[in-house]
């Protein structure tokens, strides 16, 4: 990689950092405006939703998003053209569409009154957010690959601004009620596909400029079992980050005797703590797998090396600051963002930041597996991290159910972080 495309590379990480990172206060304004717009049952059904939401969209949609974005840049690298692989990325998204309206409604009963206490229009909300979220995260990959940083940024803010007017909107008393919070969610990836005559504008007008033809074997090579290949293994990587990040709350509400909802809640605001750094480290995890695979695929691995140490010791400052703010002032924090419903324990959330810290580290190091072409061996280090994370939250009832949530978590972030990073070195070795 030559210095003007790391320097390029750099700028558009930065940019994309500042749009992300206003996308994650706004995403975070949300939910503290529902939390105050809201009784705790009715939030706790909104975060629940949101939960199903994004669990269901990033098992089944980031896959294609990290293909693209991986295929992309490889093939620039290489100096490969055509649109092959956007027709296969657009086969296997198609498909996942296709199989979760299928299970939605087989399982409408059971996601409608059970999970979403009965309420037909969070259920249709739900269906509406998934099917939007297929061409938001195809877009996402596609710009990605590309390097079109500043647009993927603003996707994604315009999401969140869209989601966040519901909620203020119910602030306000303009509206009011959980349905009314919730359509916001379904709005919010239609209103982000705004962007999307901007890239095509640009694709075009950078495919007028003149390039070289395509190679004879270009296509040839990306097939739809390799495509579907990387994806599945993405795919198995993307369940274990959900289970990580949405277990806790699903199964606190499952389990409870009483108060599902409101405990479930409590648990998500908790948790938020880890989510919320995700909205700013995806402007990294966005932007570093395509700098990866161009490294790796030209060879440059003191420049991949050299990524990868500067992005675990930028998450190790990030998250000790974190992890010393919660300790001075996370209960203070926690009640003023969330309101003063619920104890928040100093303890525990500081056990979170640094479980933050681990995880972030983690996805850092997954990148490097998946640019290096190590997606299945990857997925395994995911999946026995997530089994064992979820066997000490059912294994056995602490008294403090949301200690065990923070414990838990810190846990399999711990053991996910040491398990990449086995792969990383071993895979290092061979290069």
């Amino acid at each position: 990689m030559t210095s003007s495309e790391s320097t390029e590379y750099g700028r558009g990480a930065r940019i994309l950092a500042i749009g992300i990172g206003v996308t994650g206060l706004v995403t975070y304004a949300y939910f503290s405006l529902a939390s105050h717009a809201l009784d705790d049952d009715d939030y706790g059904r909104i975060s629940l939703l949101w939960s199903a939401i994004f669990i269901t969209v990033s098992v089944l949609y980031r896959p294609v998003e990290q293909l693209l974005s991986r295929t992309i840049a490889d093939r620039d690298a290489r100096g490969l053209t055509g649109s092959g692989h956007l027709r296969v990325a657009a086969t296997i998204q198609l498909a996942l569409g296709v199989v979760f309206v299928i299970g939605a409604l087989i399982a409408r009963d059971a996601l409608q009154d059970d999970l979403l206490g009965g309420s037909e229009t969070l259920y249709w909300v739900l269906i509406v957010a998934v099917l939007a979220y297929a061409a938001s995260y195809f877009t996402r990959g596609y710009l990605a690959g590309h390097g079109m940083f500043g647009l993927y940024g603003g996707l994604v803010f315009f999401e969140a601004c869209a989601r966040v007017m519901f909620a203020l909107l119910a602030v306000v008393g303009v509206a009011s009620g959980e349905s009314f919070v919730a359509l916001g969610m379904a709005a919010a990836p239609i209103v982000s596909l705004v962007v999307v005559p901007w890239a095509v504008t640009r694709h075009a007008r950078a495919g007028a400029a003149g390039g070289p033809s395509a190679a004879p074997d270009g296509e040839a090579e990306f097939t739809l079992a390799r495509g579907a290949g990387f994806a599945a293994a993405v795919l198995l990587i993307m369940v274990a980050e959900q289970t990580f990040l949405n277990a806790g709350p699903l199964l606190l509400k499952a389990t409870a005797d009483t108060n599902g909802a409101a405990l479930a809640g409590f648990a998500f605001n908790v948790l938020l703590i880890a989510r919320a750094p995700l909205q700013l480290f995806q402007a990294i995890q966005t932007s570093i797998l395509p700098h990866l695979t161009k490294s790796h695929a030209g060879g440059e691995a003191e420049q991949f090396r050299r990524s990868i140490n500067v992005t675990l010791a930028a998450i190790g400052v990030f998250a000790l600051g974190v992890a010393l703010t919660m300790l001075v002032l996370g209960p203070w924090l926690m009640g003023l963002f969330f309101g003063s419903e619920f104890d928040y324990d100093r303890g525990g959330l500081v056990l979170v930041s640094l479980g933050m810290g681990m995880y972030l580290a983690a996805a850092t190091l997954n990148q490097a597996a998946l640019a290096r072409g190590r997606a299945a061996q990857a997925a395994a280090c995911w999946a026995a991290a997530a089994i064992v994370f979820v066997i000490a939250l059912v294994g056995w009832e602490w008294d403090d159910r949301i200690l065990q949530v923070e414990v838990a978590y810190l846990s399999g972030a711990l053991l996910l972080c040491a398990l990449l990073y086995g792969l990383y070195r071993a895979t290092d070795a061979r290069h």
